[in-house]
């Protein structure tokens, strides 16, 4: 253990070639039930590797209901020794997850979200056992889902409804599941684990995850008797797994009647609809090509399919759509307009009204007059808002939102020199603090210009993403 620590790399190498025989096992045959994963989960690579996972997440400086963070065991304790015992809690048998640590977190409607945190060797066990699950479901999960999956982002989702909105899909059915983390059923999640986990003990283990109960701000415990709480490692894995039906309902439906131009052009004329589901983990759309009254009965059979895994569709947020009139979809808005200067329609995708006024926020709280007192500081922190927000819409018509949010950045910034310097006037103002051409700068720190990042097309991937196993054996 101690030197798979060390040199993690040889972790990193012995896992992969084990994920990768697991993924290559299960895409050969659908039918195949794998009986001893549990060891590998008690493997010291996997824990290892599981350890770094754990280690390097955002979360590692919060601690569990024993009060322990990552950060805090690797600076009081022996890492080896800790990974040991878990090690041998897992060998035994005796391993019992304890109840997730309830963190309420504010919603952008003034809602709340629960978040559960598990304890840190909680963390450990369910990062192995993503390891060991995950190549195994990744060969059955369906080309149409993209969350918190790996080689596959929201990028991939939006270019998909991109791609078939511009291809005569213009009914959108815009779907939102009621609590869907809170209410996936433990019966029916498990049902759907069984068809390809014949190993008991490891079955056990995810039920003992699912059972564990709260542990509430207030200190009282509460039992789990559905859903899968936000928070914890395995969560998003678990929640696709019971996700999947939707995926799989779609895609037969898609294969039997609509894989190919001709069978989508038949029921075109015969006047039935033809649609694609694209799927982000709760968050989906179904693209339709036919009519509105189409996109309804797909609403009807669609909750029909979820409510066998206990879920639900939200009845104010769930809504059939036109593509003219334009959708809201991870932070973009979706929307069929007339070109400039043309008569042609084409289809757009740029940052949603509500996504700027969340970067516009956060650039306002951050250049409030009590929030720094040194102009490096302030920098440093407004650019990597200002990065990660564009990074993210740089691959929608977005130059005219990035050269706003650049104006808007450089005057708050100014009016927070200016306060700071006795309101000087700004030609004294630029003679003592800026540079050329009114460039803020501080120690070399420059302010980041969103004007300037250049707008790159994401193509749409479709079936050809590849996962890391396929790439590992190619």
């Amino acid at each position: 253990m101690g030197v798979l620590l060390l040199m993690p790399q040889l972790a990193e190498e012995r896992v992969l070639r084990i994920q990768t025989r697991l993924h290559r096992w299960a895409g050969e045959d659908d039918d195949r039930q794998f009986d001893d994963l549990y060891n590998l989960v008690a493997d010291p690579a996997f824990l290892v590797v599981a350890w770094h996972r754990v280690r390097g997440n955002k979360g590692s400086r919060t601690a569990g209901v024993d009060g322990q963070s990552a950060r805090g065991i690797e600076a009081e304790q022996d890492v080896a020794a800790f990974l040991m015992d878990v090690r041998e809690q897992v060998r035994s048998r005796t391993f019992r997850p304890l109840p997730v640590r309830e963190r309420m977190i504010p919603k952008a409607n003034g809602k709340l979200r629960r978040l559960g945190i598990p304890m840190v060797a909680d963390r450990v066990v369910q990062a192995a056992l993503k390891l060991v699950l995950e190549p195994i479901y990744e060969a059955d999960f369906r080309p149409c889902s993209y969350g918190f999956r790996p080689n596959r982002s929201a990028h991939d989702a939006i270019a998909e409804i991109h791609h078939f909105g511009s291809h005569g899909y213009q009914w959108v059915l815009e779907a939102d599941i009621e609590a869907c983390f809170d209410r996936i059923s433990h019966t029916a999640l498990m049902d759907r684990m069984r068809r390809r986990i014949a190993d008991k003990r490891v079955l056990a283990l995810v039920k003992a995850f699912l059972k564990a109960g709260i542990l509430t701000e207030l200190g009282d415990r509460e039992g789990t008797t559905a859903g899968t709480p936000q928070g914890g490692i395995l969560s998003p894995l678990l929640a696709n797994i019971a996700l999947s039906v939707l995926d799989d309902y779609f895609a037969e439906h898609w294969q039997q009647t609509m894989a190919n131009k001709t069978q989508r052009a038949q029921r075109r004329r015969k006047g039935l609809a033809n649609w694609r589901l694209i799927r982000y983990a709760d968050d989906w759309v179904a693209m339709v090509a036919g009519t509105r009254a189409d996109a309804e009965a797909l609403r009807e059979r669609a909750a029909e399919v979820l409510a066998g895994m206990g879920l639900r569709l939200s009845p104010a947020k769930t809504m059939v759509v036109h593509l003219d009139d334009g959708l809201d979809f991870l932070g973009f808005r979706i929307q069929r307009r007339r070109k400039r200067g043309t008569t042609r329609h084409y289809v757009y995708t740029y940052p949603a009204k509500k996504a700027v006024n969340t970067v516009v926020g956060k650039v306002w709280a951050l250049t409030n007059r009590a929030s720094y007192r040194q102009l490096k500081v302030l920098l440093i922190n407004v650019n990597a808002v200002l990065r990660g927000w564009c990074n993210y819409f740089r691959h929608g018509v977005s130059k005219r939102v990035f050269s706003y949010l650049a104006h808007y950045t450089w005057h708050r910034i100014a009016h927070w020199i200016r306060k700071r310097h006795n309101r000087l006037s700004w030609k004294r103002l630029q003679r003592r603090v800026f540079t050329d051409r009114w460039q803020i700068t501080a120690n070399g720190i420059e302010l980041f210009n969103p004007g300037k990042v250049p707008i790159t097309r994401y193509r749409c991937r479709g079936s050809k993403i590849p996962t890391p196993w396929a790439i590992n054996t190619g």
